[in-house]
């Protein structure tokens, strides 16, 4: 096995172990919401986290699957910000962990030449590899988990606050 091998291996189970923990972590904030909440926008700003759940699918089967792993998906960025059909939260979740499997897929599919292999698409100016565009697509969701985290704190305490203001 040459050191090549070796980085290779590394960056794959690391990027793999990372895409998971973060679905994970997008699934469990998901988890105790029910389908009206995850569709509801508790501010008068921003996304309903069903919304951002959309996004961040519709970013992984864009940025990942049609660009890197060829699935020919086609992307309506603003229609996951604005879709009105508000699909079971559980389905919701199951295109999200399934795009999540899909960049799993893509990963253990990179070699090390793949890695280095040029990458653009549109709206996306930084990622100059395949490299790059697996690591700034982590940390795209990194920011939303932040975003769902509030969001979730906000429909707890509204819950919990509707609850006072009744009993």
């Amino acid at each position: 096995m040459t050191s090549n091998d070796d980085l290779n291996g590394t960056i794959k189970s690391g990027l793999g172990r990372h895409y998971a923990y973060l679905g994970q972590k997008v699934c469990e904030l998901a988890g105790p919401l029910t389908d009206e909440q995850f569709w509801k926008k508790p501010f008068l700003f921003g996304n309903s986290f069903g919304h951002l759940v959309l996004h961040l699918t519709g970013n992984l089967n864009y940025y990942i699957g049609a660009q890197v792993a060829g699935t020919g998906y086609v992307r309506d960025r603003a229609r996951e910000f604005t879709e009105t059909k508000q699909v079971p939260k559980k389905e919701a979740m199951q295109r999200f962990e399934k795009a999540i499997s899909l960049v799993q897929q893509s990963i253990e599919g990179q070699s090390d030449a793949d890695w280095r292999r040029d990458y653009s698409a549109l709206r996306e100016e930084d990622a100059r590899d395949r490299f790059g565009i697996f690591l700034r697509c982590a940390s795209h969701i990194h920011l939303h988990i932040g975003q769902m985290t509030y969001l979730c704190y906000e429909l707890k305490r509204q819950k919990s606050g509707s609850r006072k203001a009744s009993g």
